[in-house]
């Protein structure tokens, strides 16, 4: 690829610049964080050392289930961890925790609210920092966040645990990541400040070494057109102005030699006239020609198009067909069977349509399906594809979504058309849908798939109508 002096100029300064801005921030962004973090996490360890040496693991032996919960020991305690918890504002919870064999298990739980966790209830997210905090005292890694804000935890083993027993601190750590925030957008804000500067440092020094490659150039373009008598003012004392000046002089010479060369090139024209003439006929009627092509290479490709779109377009509602749809399920069951997701079809009839082309005729229920088809479009999300299945039968395709997802959308259209009619020719129809799902995982052909559908479609129907079924 081409790349004028002028942007390499630019680019080599821009990307100096940046980067060595970019590692300085880079560096003190690291070293504020690792700071902050570093003083966190030794304040809670040492914390939960503390208090770990102030509960003694023996006392706590006979506590093992939820009915434990009247036992002295249990009420004392408890008693400590919340009074610990009272008298530190940053911490959010305090816990005993039992490990027997692979499992853990909860002794005492600060928690005041109803979700406080009872002796003998398991445990059964352990972090690798967790686990270690059966053996020595241990801190997070990283802040965690849930429902109630940030949290940093830490962990030191009981006295007289024998590593069964450890103590748990939940510490918040709002104000922390506020910090962390903070941190980040000033290192945002140093950076893209050191990017606009090393643009504008970069773009001036780029300017003012090549304005003087682009003045030569210019002037060498006007002396190709024949433009003899001009000059190039370039003030500097380098190589660029000695250029310049060999430069005038080559023009000044070549005007010298202007006016026989224009002669010479007259004679040249008039001796050139017919063949001229001739060249221009010529060309005028391969353009014709080219033109004639063009159209018609436009014509074979709509014609393409229209056939392409004919067959796997239903002729009446503009929706897919059916071996179009095929095509599609097809191909969501591989997707299926190779990524491990799950997807519907929903299989629906219209209620009663047959009423409607006995008593209106097929011209209005013609127009029904088209307006039903619109209405469907509309109804599903953009990901969904909606097909002509057969009569009044459509079928929906409903990717990347679970069967709870699918009864939800199948219920959605269901209500759609149960709850607004049909103005079709000034005819106000209702009809209702009875659907089938069905759900894609892999596991079945695509025909055994639509059948369970249809199964369930027919079970719809035989609930009476306007309602949707699950196939099993």
């Amino acid at each position: 690829m081409r790349l004028p002096i002028q942007r390499r100029l630019f680019y080599s300064h821009f990307f100096a610049v940046v980067l060595v801005s970019g590692s300085i921030g880079t560096f003190f962004y690291r070293s504020a964080v690792d700071s902050l973090f570093g003083s966190l996490q030794a304040r809670l360890k040492y914390s939960a050392g503390l208090l770990s040496r102030s509960v003694d693991a023996s006392a706590l032996a006979g506590i093992r289930a939820a009915a434990d919960t009247a036992q002295p020991a249990y009420s004392e305690h408890l008693r400590l961890l919340r009074d610990f918890q009272a008298a530190n504002q940053d911490i959010a919870f305090v816990y005993v925790m039992r490990r027997d064999g692979a499992s853990i298990f909860f002794v005492i739980d600060s928690d005041t609210s109803p979700k406080q966790a009872m002796p003998g209830q398991p445990y059964t997210t352990a972090t690798p920092q967790l686990l270690k905090g059966f053996e020595h005292a241990s801190v997070d890694d990283e802040i965690a966040r849930d429902a109630w804000g940030f949290f940093l935890s830490g962990y030191a083993p009981l006295k007289n645990g024998q590593g069964e027993y450890l103590i748990g601190i939940d510490m918040r750590a709002d104000e922390v990541h506020r910090k962390f925030q903070a941190i980040r957008v000033a290192g945002i804000i140093s950076l893209a400040f050191s990017v606009v500067l090393a643009y504008l440092f970069s773009k001036l020094l780029a300017a003012r070494i090549v304005k003087p490659v682009k003045l030569l150039a210019a002037r060498t373009t006007e002396i190709a057109a024949g433009v003899l008598g001009g000059r190039v003012d370039v003030v500097s004392r380098d190589e660029l102005g000695d250029l310049a000046g060999a430069f005038n002089s080559m023009s000044a010479a070549l005007e010298l030699s202007q006016a026989t060369t224009e002669q010479a090139m007259a004679d040249l024209e008039r001796a050139n006239a017919t063949l001229e003439e001739r060249v221009a006929q010529r060309t005028a009627s391969l353009a014709e020609l080219n033109d004639q092509l063009t159209v018609e290479v436009q014509q074979r490709e709509r014609i393409q198009e229209a056939l392409a779109r004919a067959a796997t377009t239903d002729y009446l509602t503009g929706l897919l067909n059916r071996p179009a749809m095929l095509v599609m399920l097809e191909k969501e069951t591989e997707r299926a069977k190779r990524h491990h997701q799950v997807s519907c079809v929903l299989l629906a009839d219209l209620d009663g349509f047959k009423v409607v082309n006995d008593t209106l005729g097929h011209g209005v229920g013609d127009q029904v399906l088209t307006a039903v088809a619109h209405r469907m479009c509309a109804t599903v999300r953009a990901q969904d594809v909606v097909a002509r299945w057969g009569g009044d039968e459509l079928l929906i395709l409903l990717p990347s979504t679970s069967p709870e997802g699918a009864q939800l959308a199948a219920e959605k259209l269901r209500t759609a058309f149960e709850s607004t009619s049909l103005v079709v020719d000034s005819h106000d129809t209702r009809l209702t849908l009875s659907v089938g799902v069905s759900v894609i995982d892999g596991s079945l052909p695509i025909r055994e798939v639509i059948h369970r559908a249809d199964t369930a479609l027919y079970q719809a129907k035989a609930n009476g109508r306007n309602c949707v079924v699950l196939a099993e």
